[in-house]
């Protein structure tokens, strides 16, 4: 089994979400771009709100790469109707400048619209890497995540939603749909407007042999990604015996599965743990979450067990 530890290549450091003002950003899209690009971000996608009142924006980033930085263009998609009446918020990363616009003229509802279902299905068909944003701040049901058959991903933290609204999670989400068969990645993001301290705070580490756009979007299709907001994870190993995880200085190690299958191994600066798998040994899948002295944390992608 390859994964992002075992699969050729290097790893990369980059954000999926962010806004400009060509929606509801504060900074220009050049600007945004030189941000990430200075704070050492290896790629961004820039993911502007594709809505009517917007003129459905996918930004042409391509002027903004540079030597060791690059771009994906992407958007976030709108449409249907969530079980709660709001509108569905899609990621889309690696979506086609032509890609067609849904009927959403602004941030409500349309009565007979496309579905977010179909919408996100047609981004994957076009070649995106399509994820469910922000699952807690949407008030996203079970029963709303189940519709989204065609998503590579669950947005399990979002940085700007932790800070304007302490609605960051979407774990609890994704571990039911884990529970329920859904092979879905995790993905760690900042949704940055730069209007509030919402950037610089989560990103993916995504193995691929190059900084190129079609590179890391095949990366990221492939599970060959972590997620992050500071800690490193080096590698993961499953043995009859434990979960072995190789990573920076960490306080805890944790691994969950399904259900109350969880286990935690505790220390300090801790490079390297063994996670016993007696508690999983019903479940079919298991992640691994590293956290350090600060309290940050590392996501792995699930295994499948």
């Amino acid at each position: 089994m390859t994964d992002a530890f075992t699969a050729p290549g290097r790893f990369f450091r980059g954000n999926l979400h962010t806004h400009s003002t060509r929606s509801d950003g504060a900074l220009e899209p050049a600007e945004v771009c030189r941000r990430y690009r200075d704070e050492g971000y290896d790629f961004i996608a820039l993911t502007d709100h594709f809505i009517g009142l917007y003129n459905y924006p996918i930004v042409d980033t391509r002027p903004f790469r540079a030597p060791g930085f690059t771009t994906i263009p992407g958007a976030e998609l709108h449409g249907g109707r969530q079980a709660n009446d709001e509108l569905w918020h899609i990621l889309a990363v690696g979506l086609p400048a032509d890609f067609a616009p849904p009927e959403a003229p602004h941030f409500r509802p349309v009565e007979g619209a496309e579905s977010g279902a179909a919408l996100a299905a047609r981004a994957r068909d076009a070649g995106a890497f399509v994820a469910v944003a922000h699952p807690q701040w949407s008030g996203l049901t079970l029963a709303d995540a189940r519709l989204i058959e065609a998503a590579h991903a669950v947005e399990t933290y979002n940085h700007g939603c932790w800070a304007g609204c302490d609605r960051a999670d979407g774990f609890a989400i994704n571990d039911l749909l884990l529970s329920e068969g859904r092979r879905l990645h995790l993905v760690a993001t900042d949704d940055a407007h730069f209007s509030e301290p919402d950037h610089f705070g989560g990103w993916v580490m995504v193995k691929a042999e190059e900084n190129d756009p079609d590179a890391l979007l095949a990366a990221l299709k492939a599970g060959h990604h972590y997620a992050s907001q500071g800690p490193e994870i080096r590698a993961v190993a499953i043995t009859d015996k434990a979960v072995e995880v190789v990573c920076s200085p960490a306080v805890s190690v944790i691994v969950q599965g399904h259900g109350m299958a969880a286990r935690a191994v505790h220390g300090l600066s801790m490079t390297r743990a063994a996670v016993p798998l007696e508690r999983f040994r019903g479940s079919p899948w298991l992640r691994v979450t590293v956290v350090d002295k600060a309290g940050r944390r590392a996501w792995s992608n699930p295994y499948w067990v």
